[in-house]
């Protein structure tokens, strides 16, 4: 990430950021929504407590992996509080990320089951379980700051792998408006890798490679569009572009 522009205000460090996510009332809808599925829950559920506000994000700001991925399922990351989280998407992202040295287990169940990454960081477009996972123009635009401060405090990222067309385009508006340009245009499609190189004005800043991935969601995994190996193929990429994990980070 770049260094932050001479005079501008301190970074907020990731434990400020996950404050503010958790608090943020931006979008009233989507409060009542997230709220609203809590109470209502899922009959599998039913008698779980269910976390229904804004979920932040996961990792720690050494990371050299950024995941950017859409939104909080409405009974996953909207019902255990962590980022995918107790849903299928989260099985099989938990296993790609495990399998690449990436997550310290192949299984994300629930926010007390000890999984944790491993210098990667997770975070998304929208803070919200939005309805149908289709936010709005109006609500991703409010989420977009979140995002900002989290760039703000990561210092070290290498490879940035977007799960799906949304996040891939979420990250890239950002990258952009920071002075990230590519010799190439991007454009969507998966395990398509791009180099983004900083503005000559950024001293320190880092070199990035985007990897654009599909998301590991029902509608690509259950119809074949996505399969387990495919996934595991972008996160052992990843793997090989950061290189080995360093001290005790090493598997």
């Amino acid at each position: 990430m770049p260094e932050r522009t001479r005079g501008a205000p301190a970074a907020l460090t990731i434990a400020r950021i996950r404050q503010r996510i958790v608090r943020c009332a931006r979008c009233p809808e989507l409060r009542r929504y997230c709220a609203d599925v809590a109470r209502v829950r899922k009959r599998e559920f039913a008698n779980e407590r269910y976390w229904g506000k804004p979920v932040p994000n996961l990792g720690e700001e050494d990371a050299r992996l950024l995941i950017v991925g859409l939104a909080p399922a409405a009974h996953g990351g909207n019902r255990t509080g962590r980022m995918f989280t107790g849903d299928g998407s989260a099985d099989w992202l938990a296993r790609a990320l495990y399998r690449s040295g990436f997550a310290s287990q192949p299984s994300s169940v629930r926010s007390d089951d000890g999984y944790r990454l491993i210098d990667a960081f997770m975070t998304a477009a929208i803070r919200c379980a939005p309805p149908g996972n289709k936010p709005t123009p109006r609500q991703m635009a409010n989420c977009a700051s979140h995002m900002e401060d989290e760039l703000n405090a990561l210092r070290r990222i290498e490879v940035v792998v977007a799960l799906g067309k949304i996040a891939f385009d979420t990250i890239l508006r950002l990258l952009r408006a920071r002075g990230y340009a590519s010799d190439v245009p991007l454009r969507f499609g998966h395990r398509l890798e791009y180099a983004l190189q900083p503005p000559a004005s950024a001293t320190g800043a880092r070199p990035l490679r985007l990897i654009a991935s599909y998301h590991p969601s029902r509608q690509n995994t259950n119809t074949g569009k996505l399969s387990q190996a495919e996934l595991d193929g972008v996160f052992i990429r990843a793997r090989t572009l950061i290189g080995r994990a360093k001290g005790s980070r090493a598997r």
